[in-house]
């Protein structure tokens, strides 16, 4: 039987699919339409292994599969970003947008083969509804691309490959078979580009924020890699692992990322971040600001854990009280986007990088502080964290800052887009900060009607459109750098079937709807 939020979920990505098509409306929109076709029936294949326990690995119990979400996500963005890139005539950024879109359609087509090949019986139409997309894509493939840029293709498959098997295997539990696509997708891509930049470094080519960014991520990747495969043969909870632990951090930042990155932007990357960070004053008035809110946020995370040790019940953070934690990360983000977002750019990475870094520790229990942080994490744990690590907070993050790092900067001369473009820095603010939190505590507190087959309520989802219309407004009042062009009515639907996404999705939705929002506001 078809599940009814599953199938609304599709229905809602669907529209989002059609609507891209119709504007952009060329070969590589014809393809998304194929692939999100093929992606509807691989879908269901996967959701049958997960209920029979015949995957390879083990996913995420509490949620359907999610590839169709998932397999839209990196084809659209490549596909909105050619566009606006072809309009500005940036012609280097319109053909790494091709290569964005075609490895998302790649990635998310060998996804689909897997779910093919090892359900059995072997499902005729899927097959070959999953040829027909995949002959399609390979043939536009093969004449819009160049010989380089199908190489570029094909490694951040190879890669996307090797990462899967070593990270799935490493981390049962913690993803769905679209979260994976989504973040091991985007971690390959990563990967590969900062290959290919150490590979062809040219003095004063590349704006070093992105450098940092790139090696940032990969950084945090490989430690955490390392230091899973030393500790199958030590115990990383006693003093000599936790000594060694910190020892090697320091050798294998100072000694392989530090020189990484100095090779990449071409001067000391300390001395560059020390003097990126206090270049102006109101660099300085925002540091000291957001140094506040993230002790307000240390604040309530040890105000609610003593709270439990008072009570003798079990006490677990209500969803009302996760959510002060969304409107702190809105309450940090706005005032870097109006008034700094190369800044904020910058300062996003560095929090990303600090919250694995100590997610890290909680999980390995390195001390002195990795049982203290599981003790204090633990209460914030919902049914999303099901596998060995904590991810939702880092998801919140990946949300509100995934905008702010893929907007087009160079195809934006003036610094933003046109129409609804301008909002696309705001996609995390709207969709998460915003929409997901006003949606929860509505939803929660006053919601009655709710939408089949879900917790999700009709309230909910009405006062999210709402505040996100009223929170546009308040951005045209205080950021005179967006001019929305009369585009009111597209910003409308935008938001709409994005909250309508959020009630039926499984997945986390802290990372998909403001990737979604920012497809729409792009296109």
């Amino acid at each position: 039987m078809l599940n009814k939020p599953v199938l609304m979920e599709s229905l809602i990505v669907f529209v989002i699919v059609l609507f891209v098509h119709a504007v952009v409306w060329d070969r590589y929109s014809w393809c998304a339409v194929a692939l999100a076709i093929q992606a509807f029936y691989a879908q269901f294949k996967w959701d049958r292994l997960l209920q029979l326990g015949g995957a390879v690995f083990q996913f995420r119990t509490a949620a359907n599969s999610g590839l169709l979400p998932a397999s839209m996500v990196i084809p659209l963005l490549g596909i909105t970003m050619k566009e606006r890139c072809k309009s500005a005539g940036i012609v280097y950024f319109e053909r790494f947008g091709i290569v964005v879109a075609s490895t998302g359609m790649l990635v998310a087509l060998f996804l689909s083969v897997i779910a093919v090949g090892i359900t059995k019986p072997v499902p005729t139409n899927t097959c070959i509804l999953t040829g027909v997309a995949g002959s399609i894509i390979i043939y536009t493939m093969k004449h819009s691309l160049t010989v380089s840029e199908v190489i570029e293709v094909l490694e951040v498959l190879l890669i996307f490959v090797y990462l899967s098997m070593i990270l799935l295997y490493l981390l049962p539990r913690c993803f769905t078979p679209g979260e994976a696509l989504l973040v091991l997708g985007g971690i390959s891509f990563v990967l590969n580009q900062l290959i290919k930049r150490s590979l062809n470094v040219i003095e004063g080519r590349g704006d070093p924020i992105d450098f940092f960014l790139l090696v940032a991520v990969v950084g945090v990747v490989l430690l955490g890699l390392f230091f899973t495969v030393l500790f199958i043969f030590m115990d990383s909870g006693t003093w000599i692992s936790s000594m060694f632990f910190h020892m090697m951090t320091a050798v294998l930042g100072l000694g392989v990322i530090m020189p990484w990155l100095y090779r990449l932007i071409q001067r000391n990357p300390l001395f560059w971040l020390l003097q990126f960070l206090f270049q102006t004053q109101t660099r300085v008035y925002l540091l000291v600001y957001w140094t506040f809110l993230a002790a307000s946020a240390c604040g309530i995370v040890f105000y609610q854990n003593a709270k439990r040790s008072s009570e003798s019940k079990k006490h677990q953070a209500s969803t009302i009280t996760r959510k002060y934690f969304h409107f702190i990360v809105v309450a940090t983000y706005v005032p870097g986007l109006i008034y700094d977002r190369q800044l904020l750019y910058v300062a996003a990475v560095l929090c990303l990088a600090v919250f694995i870094f100590l997610e890290y520790i909680r999980y390995f229990r390195i001390k002195p502080f990795g049982q203290t942080l599981r003790h204090l994490l633990s209460l914030f744990l919902d049914e999303r964290d099901s596998g060995p690590l904590i991810l939702t907070h880092i998801y919140l993050l990946l949300g509100m800052s995934l905008p702010v790092w893929l907007f087009p900067r160079s195809c934006a001369p003036k610094g933003t887009l046109s129409g609804a473009g301008a909002l696309v820095p705001y996609s995390g603010v709207l969709a998460v900060g915003v929409g997901d939190t006003i949606a929860s505590v509505f939803g929660s507190t006053m919601g009655e009607i709710k939408w089949p087959g879900t917790k999700k309520t009709f309230e909910g989802t009405m006062t999210a459109i709402f505040a996100q219309i009223i929170a546009v407004a308040l951005i045209l009042i205080f950021d005179s750098s967006v001019n929305l062009n009369s585009s009111y009515a597209w910003i409308l639907v935008s938001v709409s079937l994005v909250s309508l996404l959020e009630a039926y999705t499984t997945q986390i939705d802290n990372l998909l709807l403001p990737l979604y929002l920012q497809i729409m506001f792009m296109a």
